[in-house]
């Protein structure tokens, strides 16, 4: 019953381990004919990539993607898309603590719970090196959308916040942190090397736009583009928020400062799409998008894994302490910003291709 696909008609599934030999996805539904190689994934996988600075996870781990199955001549032949990223840099013996007791903050009682039997290797499976597969596929998802434009960064870590009246997109590849604003990006430096030095961590908010988005893509009710979105986003590991547009700032607003007023386009005239004096709504109403970019907000919490010893029990209930060794991220949110464009490009490319499927 685990699940480990997501999506409809563009699905993909996740398979491996953080330590284990390799991890990878298998990509169903993406239409054929597509230009593909592995060149074309990996830009997404090294910024997502492991040991870049010192503000993340020494881990090394190159991220090289192979392409198994569903290309041919340079080509998408319709037919699964099994992708493959090899683990080189695995240190099992790090964590040999951590199958005698339950981390604080992780998911190893839970998954005790519910299977009986956990790999306590890095985390198996709830592992953020996870998160790989996902960009892997959401490279591909993105050649399904070439009219769409996503752009993802860090807003806030450790509670500081970004200055919008700073915000700079050519910023956000100039620094560590995925930070559109050089100001903020500066006491970033301070902020993670402190949490680091001590041995903890803080948390991050990571905001994405995706702009081109049509008019019409979702459904009401049970296929909602923002519910789908929601669904991927708190799927991502450590992620603990989510906000659609305004999100919760949308409840201290009166009616008329929420809605997003409209008049005619004088682009299009008025038989065109409108022009929208606001965009409260994130892109998206009724569960579908509006022509407007799709905006959202997603929090991810403070690394579970750090140096602090924390209250814990063993597997056989008795009270201990640990604290987690190995190498890990201050800041989980930082390399975060590629998933997060990646589930915002697999849900897309599954919601173009459904009302694709409908509508014609």
């Amino acid at each position: 019953m685990s699940v480990n696909s997501f999506g409809r008609l563009f699905r993909f599934t996740t398979w491996g381990e953080s330590h284990g030999p390799a991890i990878g996805a298998v990509v169903d539904g993406c239409p054929p004919g597509l230009a593909i190689d592995e060149s074309v994934i990996q830009p997404f996988l090294d910024a997502r990539r492991p040991g870049q600075s010192k503000y993340t996870t020494q881990r090394q781990e190159p991220d090289a993607v192979r392409i198994l199955s569903g290309v041919f001549e340079g080509r998408t032949t319709g037919t699964p898309i099994s992708l493959m990223i090899e683990n080189v840099d695995q240190r099992s013996k790090d964590y040999s603590e951590v199958a005698q007791a339950y981390r604080p903050g992780h998911a190893d009682y839970a998954y005790d719970a519910k299977y009986g039997f956990r790999d306590y290797r890095g985390g198996g499976r709830s592992s953020a090196r996870e998160t790989a597969s996902r960009v892997a596929a959401g490279a591909v998802a993105r050649l399904v959308i070439p009219e769409v434009k996503i752009l993802a960064y860090v807003s806030e870590i450790g509670g500081d916040m970004i200055d919008p009246g700073n915000f700079d997109e050519h910023e956000i590849t100039e620094n560590p942190f995925f930070c559109p604003d050089p100001a903020a990006a500066k006491r970033w430096e301070a902020i993670v090397d402190d949490a680091r030095k001590s041995g903890s961590s803080v948390g991050a908010v990571v905001e994405c736009y995706a702009s081109g988005v049509p008019a019409g893509w979702g459904a009401p009710l049970y296929g909602k583009l923002d519910a789908d979105l929601a669904a991927a986003m708190m799927g991502i590991n450590a992620v603990k928020g989510f906000e659609i547009g305004d999100g919760f700032a949308a409840a201290r607003l009166s009616g008329e400062q929420n809605a997003d007023p409209m008049r005619p386009s004088r682009e299009t005239g008025p038989d065109g799409a409108p022009e929208f004096l606001a965009n409260h709504a994130g892109g998206i109403a009724g569960g579908i998008s509006t022509g407007q970019p799709v905006t959202c907000r997603v929090a991810f919490k403070p690394t579970s894994s750090i140096l602090t010893p924390q209250q814990t029990i063993t597997r056989s209930g008795e009270a201990t302490e640990m604290f987690t060794k190995g190498r890990h991220d201050p800041c989980v949110g930082i390399r975060g910003v590629p998933v997060v464009e990646a589930m915002m490009a697999l849900v897309l490319a599954d919601h173009k291709l459904l009302h694709r499927g409908q509508c014609g």
